[in-house]
């Protein structure tokens, strides 16, 4: 059983800790990163003020030329707190302003996110932009779904469709030699900084010996339904585009589009063979946070299809026996929705999963259209889902739930058709664990 921390500063602007975590054993827990609170220092505060009240001057600035002196005083003292790996001032900065002041935390969430996922290098006296990009695929499978090491062929052919469909003509790109789990990847903005920097040294010098190490994941949950993410960095000279679609303004939106169709169809078979007994889900390779960020949405209903069809085969009953009762749950008000799963004749909570909302979704909550274009808000999403895939009975539950977690083990509680928040907890004859696939 896993431990979670339930802190929602990591749910700011659906940033890259706010990606999604599943464990087939009982539950599927939003991914907030785990990160100890310490005592903060005295210079770390005075680094806090100072960013919150820069940000707010920025905020309030009235012309473009008063946001330039202040942008240049906010990117300095960032730029210094993220070269010593000073992140608890940015994060203490954010968590203030998150509460008191939204327009000056989106000032400053988006400079955060410029510095760590982009910045300009020089190589043999010339500067480049560089870019750190992702790739995510979404995948479910009955079978657990594989990370680690990519084979020199498949990073290869990785490189080349990349180069092919996605980046321009002029880009130069280095690629980290890991399929990676959300549990590998950078927990900070000065750890996003730091793959920034040498990945972009070694796409414009290859033999720079710049390395990246990957945390061992000695205990990789097993997972129905997760996202994998192959990282790089391109650079391009100073001003030049970095995407195909760029090359093509006159209809650069119908470009990204093509982009994602052509390298859907020709990374398929390297990624097939990468994540074997795996379905697949390939979204368009782009800047870290954006990415990253679409990536959460894509497998949240991608996570509760693979919930089904797994109690489906782990208890031996069709989707019409079981019922679901989903639940809005926050401290003041919805951060995520939970489901519960339960047999139609039982309050018994046998699995839950749990559907973060991310940026504004938690504002108005309204995410999506009928195709009559009657505003669809998240639980009639939801609901919708579910009975796509075979229930008949939902249970929607009226107000706000406490987001309760176990004190034992962390894991979070869901809800029954009571309105009681319980642990999740399978019948010991059900089939637990996905299996390897060979």
């Amino acid at each position: 059983m896993h431990c979670w921390n339930n802190s929602n500063s990591w749910r700011r602007k659906g940033r890259l800790p706010s990606v999604l975590r599943y464990t087939v054993c009982c539950f599927i827990q939003s991914r907030i990163m785990a990160r100890t609170r310490l005592t903060r220092p005295a210079r770390s505060n005075r680094d806090a003020e100072r960013l919150i009240q820069l940000a707010a001057a920025l905020s309030a600035s009235g012309s473009r030329t008063e946001d330039r002196f202040w942008e240049r005083q906010l990117e300095s003292l960032l730029s210094r707190l993220l070269r010593n790996g000073h992140d608890q001032a940015i994060e203490t900065a954010l968590d203030h302003l998150l509460i008191a002041d939204a327009n000056a935390y989106e000032v400053l969430i988006e400079l955060c996110e410029a510095l760590t996922e982009g910045t300009v290098l020089e190589h043999d006296g010339q500067p480049f932009d560089v870019l750190l990009i992702v790739a995510p695929i979404a995948a479910w499978t009955r079978y657990q779904i594989p990370y680690g090491p990519i084979r020199y062929d498949a990073l290869g052919a990785l490189q080349a469709q990349l180069h092919g469909h996605v980046l321009s003509a002029q880009s130069r790109l280095a690629l980290a030699p890991q399929l990676l789990s959300v549990d590998q990847m950078p927990r900070s903005f000065s750890a996003t900084q730091q793959w920034l920097t040498r990945l972009g040294s070694l796409a414009l010098n290859p033999d720079s010996g710049q390395k990246i190490s990957f945390p061992e994941v000695e205990d990789m949950p097993s997972m129905l339904a997760d996202t994998r993410y192959v990282v790089g960095a391109v650079a391009v000279p100073q001003g030049e585009p970095i995407f195909r679609w760029q090359e093509h303004p006159e209809d650069a939106v119908a470009a990204r589009q093509q982009a994602l169709e052509q390298w859907a169809a020709q990374v398929e078979p390297t990624l097939a063979g990468l994540m074997p007994g795996c379905g697949l889900e390939i979204l368009l390779p782009d800047a870290w946070y954006v990415a990253n960020r679409e990536a959460d949405r894509r497998v949240r209903p991608l996570a509760v299809q693979a919930a089904v069809t797994w109690l489906e085969g782990a208890l031996g009953v069709g989707a019409d026996q079981l019922r679901a009762v989903v639940a809005g749950c926050g401290e003041q008000h919805i951060d995520e929705y939970r489901i519960g799963f339960t047999p139609r004749d039982s309050n018994h909570v046998l699995y839950g999963c749990i559907w973060p909302l991310f940026g504004r979704e938690g504002a108005d909550d309204t995410v999506a259209e009928t195709e009559h274009g009657i505003p669809l808000d998240t639980m009639d999403r939801i609901v919708e889902l579910l009975r796509a895939n075979g229930l008949a009975e939902i249970r929607r539950l009226p107000g706000l739930l406490p987001p309760e977690f176990c004190e034992d083990c962390g894991a979070p509680f869901f809800p029954n058709p009571l309105g009681e928040m319980l642990h999740a907890e399978m019948p010991e004859d059900a089939e637990f664990t996905p299996p390897q696939f060979h």
